[in-house]
C-alpha cells in the first residue's frame, strides 16, 4: 500500500505522469474517431492498438524491471483478463465512434459508480450509505447527459457507452484481484500480447490498404495507447489513486476541445451539468474508499 503521506516530489511526479498518460489516451481517442471517419473498421483499429503497444511496453520492461518481471504463475488469470479487456475495448472504441467525444468521455466517468455497485454484488464488499448516495447522484448525472427519449445523443451510442463503463468496471475488479500477486507492468504486457493473436485472426476480414495518413492514425493509436497506459500505471506506483484521480477529468477538456476543433461539436448545457455531477460522485467515491482503506490499516496496526 502506498504511504498516504507520500513525499511531495513523488506526488508531483505522480500527478505529472497521470496527466501525461491521460493526455496520450485523449489524443488516442481522437485518432480512433478519425480512423473510423477514414472507413477503417473497428477490429483493425483494435488490432493495431494492441500490436503496436507490445514493443512500447516491452521497451519499458527492458529499461526497468527486466524480462524476469514478466514471469507469472497466473497465466489463466491473464487469459481471462485479456478476454474481458478486449470486450471492454470493443465497447469503448465503439462508443468513441458512435458518440461525440465529450459525451463519450463523460459516460466513461461513470466507471467508479458501476464499480461500486459491482463490488457490492460480486465481491460482497460493504458499501455504506455515503457511497450509495454518491452512486445515486452519479446515476442522476448519467440521466441528465443521456436524456432518455430525447435526441441529445444517439440512443445506440448511449447504450454502447454505458455498456463500456460497466465492462471497464468489471475489468477493474479483475485487475484489483490480480494486483495482489501481479505487478502492474506484467498485467499490461500480457494483456497486450495475448490480445494480438485473436485480433490477428479477424484482421484478414477487415483490413484494407491504407495511405500514409491512415497508417499514421493507426500507428498513433497503438503507440499512444501503450505510452498512456504506462503513464497511468507509473503514476499509481508513486501515489494513491485518490491523489491522482483528479487528473483523469482533464480528459473532458481535451475531448471538448478536439470535438469542437475537428468535428465542430460543442457540448450542450446538459453534458456539462451531468458531467459535473458524475465527476463529483466519482471523486467522492474514490476519496471515501481511500479514507476507509486508511482506517482499516490503522485497525490492523492497532
Amino acid at each position: 500500500m502506498f504511504d498516504t503521506l507520500a513525499p511531495v516530489d513523488h506526488r508531483l511526479r505522480a500527478l505529472g505522469l497521470r496527466l501525461f498518460g491521460i493526455s496520450c489516451l485523449s489524443i488516442m481517442t481522437v485518432l480512433i474517431k478519425l480512423a473510423s471517419d477514414a472507413a477503417i473498421e473497428l477490429p483493425e483499429i483494435m488490432f493495431w492498438r494492441q500490436a503496436l503497444a507490445v514493443p512500447v511496453v516491452l521497451a519499458v520492461v527492458l529499461a526497468g524491471p527486466g524480462l524476469a518481471s514478466l514471469k507469472t504463475q497466473r497465466f489463466g488469470a491473464h487469459l481471462k483478463r485479456s478476454v474481458m479487456g478486449l470486450t471492454s475495448m470493443a465497447f469503448n472504441f465503439g462508443a468513441i465512434i458512435l458518440l461525440p467525444l465529450a459525451e463519450q468521455t463523460t459516460l466513461g466517468f461513470a466507471v467508479p459508480i458501476f464499480a461500486t455497485i459491482l463490488s457490492a454484488l460480486i465481491l460482497k464488499e460493504q458499501v455504506g450509505k455515503h457511497r450509495w448516495g454518491a452512486v445515486l447522484a452519479g446515476f442522476a448525472g448519467v440521466l441528465i447527459v443521456v436524456q432518455p427519449g430525447g435526441s441529445h445523443i444517439p440512443p445506440l451510442g448511449a447504450l454502447v457507452g454505458l455498456t463500456s463503463a460497466i465492462m471497464i468496471s468489471l475489468t477493474s475488479l479483475q485487475i484489483r484481484d490480480m494486483g495482489r500477486t501481479e505487478a502492474a507492468i506484467t498485467t499490461v504486457f500480457w494483456f497486450s500480447a495475448l490480445s494480438v493473436l485473436p485480433m490477428s485472426l479477424l484482421l484478414p476480414f477487415f483490413m484494407t490498404s491504407h495511405d500514409g495518413y491512415e497508417w499514421l492514425l493507426l500507428s498513433g493509436v497503438g503507440i499512444l495507447g501503450g505510452i498512456g497506459q504506462i503513464g497511468l500505471t507509473g503514476a499509481l506506483r508513486l501515489a494513491p489513486v485518490a491523489t491522482v484521480l483528479g487528473m483523469d477529468y482533464i480528459a473532458l477538456l481535451w475531448s471538448g476541445f478536439f470535438g469542437w476543433l475537428i468535428w465542430n461539436h460543442v457540448p450542450g448545457p446538459a453534458t456539462w451539468i451531468g458531467a459535473s455531477i458524475i465527476i463529483g460522485s466519482g471523486l467522492y467515491i474514490a476519496l471515501r474508499e481511500h479514507r476507509l482503506a486508511i482506517e482499516r490499516t490503522k485497525d490492523i496496526i492497532v
